[in-house]
């Protein structure tokens, strides 16, 4: 068996390579002992519309029914938030998503559910991880017909509850959803039938696609030029959205084909949550907009700003379902992922857009317009970018990052305080931050940068590239 190593709560190869049967099969042996162990006896299993996603499901069936546990496969490809979802409303002991999410065609994952329909913690993956070097041979297996399930009843009648149908029916002209040949294909289409919507939808890179018709299946603005040619000539409410691989990630686009990023998304899901009289603590990863932390504090919210991963922000919902004065409003990270009060703490792009949708409807605002008006109010504005720096594999990342640390200016802004979260995030006086963060796993260094201009953006990046390779 080849090295098989879970990120924060999934593993993802190369299909063929180290994604085989055989692999996953130990996989899920390994996730079956765990599930035992800790008294578990029920799973449930999703896939995603890569290659053979369908059958490496069904072979993790296979493997998990042979340990005695009771299992049930989708019906067919299905979102993660919605196999999220099924897990806890069926009251089943974990999940399984077969995906890899936003990464390339090539790859396929291994994405580990908790019961409370959400990220695995770290301690679930740790016992996966501890059971791989601890597994019976051979791998047993079962050949019984497998029990399936479809959730999607469940999942409309749900999301219904979270949002305001009725302000939703209020919008009848254009809307468009790139669902970039993943899972989400389809799911919205069927929400607004369900619902009975009487917007126009206009479908892109639809239906899911193994290969995602050529392109990476991440909602950022270099992957969605179809989308961002389909909003060029509109104008007015119109806008669409992009899910990624497995639709739990959201990016957006304007009408005038203006992409529309994460932190703004957060920014006006954030401001539209407040506006329908809901109130709660606002999570957010570190390297994600201040403009958060200025409109949370403007509407009395508590911040809680953690390291980079949705684990982090899922732990949070968790406590605030222990503890009500923890409970959670909303939290979101840079790639896109957001949860919502109400929902389960997962990250769930078919939601998110539905609910950016209820916002232009209920406001008679555009989404620019209404992050417009976020900006106006808090007297600052916003851009964004990030660059992603490939090292030597001489280069000693830990070093550099003592360096950053010490850095008292650069590009002419003055560093006002240090933050050690999560890499090293330097924050300006005034508004705007340069964070560096370097990957766990290759040689590469992550750099994000927020300022009231693209312009200085793009002068402190580059000033941020030249340290790294002084």
């Amino acid at each position: 068996m080849s090295i098989i190593q879970f990120g924060t709560d999934d593993w993802r190869a190369i299909i063929a390579e180290d994604f085989t049967f055989d692999n996953v099969a130990q996989v899920a042996q390994a996730h079956a002992q765990a599930i035992i162990r800790a008294g578990g006896s029920r799973m449930m299993i999703g896939f995603d519309s890569r290659f053979a996603s369908d059958r490496f499901a069904l072979r993790v069936a296979e493997v998990m029914r042979a340990f005695g546990l009771s299992v049930q496969v989708s019906e067919g490809i299905i979102p993660t938030p919605v196999l999220s979802f099924a897990v806890r409303n069926a009251g089943a002991d974990a999940g399984v998503m077969i995906t890899a999410s936003h990464n390339p065609s090539p790859y396929n994952g291994y994405k580990i559910k908790g019961f409370y329909g959400g990220s695995a913690t770290p301690e679930l993956v740790a016992l996966v991880e501890h059971e791989l070097t601890q597994l019976e041979q051979p791998v047993r297996d079962s050949q019984t017909p497998v029990e399936r399930f479809d959730a999607q009843e469940e999942y409309f009648q749900h999301i219904a509850q979270i949002l305001n149908l009725e302000v939703l029916r209020q919008y009848k002209g254009r809307w468009y959803f790139d669902a970039m040949g993943g899972a989400g294909a389809g799911w919205l289409k069927a929400f607004a039938n369900w619902a009975n919507l009487p917007l126009e939808l206009v479908e892109l890179r639809h239906p899911a696609h193994p290969l995602f018709y050529g392109a990476n299946p991440e909602p950022i603005d270099k992957n969605l030029e179809p989308l961002i040619q389909a909003l060029r000539s509109e104008s007015g409410l119109v806008f669409g959205v992009a899910t990624d691989g497995d639709a739990d990630r959201l990016g957006a686009v304007a009408a005038g084909g203006a992409f529309f990023n994460s932190h703004q998304i957060f920014v006006v899901l954030l401001a539209h949550l407040a506006q329908k009289g809901l109130r709660g603590r606002v999570i957010k990863t570190v390297s994600t907009s201040s403009l958060v932390d200025l409109l949370a504090a403007k509407l009395g919210f508590e911040v809680l700003e953690t390291p980079v991963g949705f684990k982090y922000i899922t732990n949070a919902f968790l406590e605030g379902e222990d503890n009500l004065e923890k409970v959670v409003l909303i939290g979101g990270e840079e790639s896109g992922g957001l949860a919502v009060m109400g929902h389960v703490p997962e990250r769930d792009g078919l939601l998110n857009s539905l609910l950016l949708l209820e916002a232009v409807s209920s406001s008679g605002l555009s989404i620019e317009e209404q992050f417009q008006a976020v900006e106006q109010d808090l007297g600052v504005t916003h851009a964004y970018d990030r660059i992603d720096l490939e090292l030597e594999a001489a280069f000693d990342k830990s070093a550099f990052l003592v360096k950053a640390s010490k850095i008292s200016s650069i590009a002419d802004r003055v560093v006002r305080r240090v933050n050690l979260l999560d890499g090293v995030k330097l924050e300006f006086e005034g508004f705007g931050w340069l964070m560096f963060r370097a990957s766990g796993t290759e040689p590469m260094l992550r750099v994000y940068c927020e300022a009231q201009t693209s312009t200085e953006v793009a002068r402190i990046l580059e000033a941020a590239r030249a340290l790294v390779f002084a």
